[in-house]
């Protein structure tokens, strides 16, 4: 139940998010979730994406390379200190969160909440254990694999 998700580092400036973005769309892949990090003078994109494999040929023809690390996205209630409490367990096992970033709107009264561990598998047993629902690639429309 791990998502496969894409990390590049592009330049800060005002035209490269949109030349990714864009060619991304041009190609008909679809952003299903996405990350900008300010690290300096280049940023960090982590992308949720339809098409992994062409979405990372398509970013290696503007000659960005991108990797692909393994995340999990759990639907969390969308309360106040509903994190802190999806994070306790996993604190209290040694699991810790790597990185992470959310969204709203995946269903009324939950949000999603993309988070990479210190051990994923650890952490889906700990989420699942704590009845949390874990998103699958399916949920988010997202291909892994080549055609």
């Amino acid at each position: 139940m791990k998502l496969k998700q894409l990390v590049v580092s592009i330049e800060n400036s005002p035209v490269r998010l949109y030349q990714v973005t864009a060619a991304l769309g041009d190609a008909g892949i679809n952003l299903r979730a996405l990350n900008l990090v300010d690290t300096g003078a280049f940023g960090q994109l982590r992308l949720l994406v339809s098409d992994i494999a062409k979405a990372r040929r398509i970013l290696m023809e503007l000659q960005l390379p991108a990797f692909v690390n393994e995340v999990v996205a759990a639907l969390i209630p969308d309360v106040p200190k509903s994190l802190a409490n999806v994070l306790k367990p996993l604190s209290d096992a040694g699991v810790y969160a790597t990185s992470m970033y959310a969204f709203t709107g995946f269903a009324n009264d939950k949000a999603v909440m993309i988070f990479r561990f210190s051990d994923n598998d650890r952490a889906i047993e700990l989420l699942k254990e704590n009845g949390l629902t874990i998103l699958d690639s399916e949920a988010f429309g997202i291909l892994e694999s080549e055609r």
